[in-house]
């Protein structure tokens, strides 16, 4: 996702460069002129609401993750979660509740403030 939004971005940038060299340009009409800037404003708009479609969907996509069946892979997409906290947090498996994480010393308070919305447990 991050690669897809800085694409857009780079795009949005490369669109106002394009605009910026065509006013520059001096050989062109007025009506020249004017048609490039649309087409140009056009992309860019187009561009942005590409980036913010891309944001929401981002920000939409949080699945959660069942810490008593999760796969290693599955872990690993957690923000903060190493190969080693994956490791720990199967080792220590079941859990009773997601907040054992903490309880039994396998992320702090911190590192599981960043990952409580997206997991949970099962019985």
């Amino acid at each position: 996702m991050r690669f897809q939004l800085s694409a857009r971005f780079g795009l949005v940038i490369v669109s106002s460069l394009f605009v910026a060299c065509v006013a520059c340009s001096p050989n062109q009409t007025p009506d020249q002129l004017r048609q490039q800037t649309a087409q140009a404003t056009e992309t860019i708009k187009r561009d942005s609401k590409a980036v913010a479609e891309g944001v929401r969907e981002g920000l939409s996509s949080k699945t959660t993750v069942d810490l008593n069946k999760a796969s290693k892979d599955d872990l690993l997409s957690l923000p903060g979660i190493t190969a080693a906290r994956a490791d720990r947090i199967i080792a220590e498996r079941p859990y009773a509740s997601a907040h054992q994480l903490v309880s039994r010393h396998v992320l702090s308070e911190d590192e599981y403030a960043q990952i409580r919305d997206r997991v949970t447990v099962t019985h």
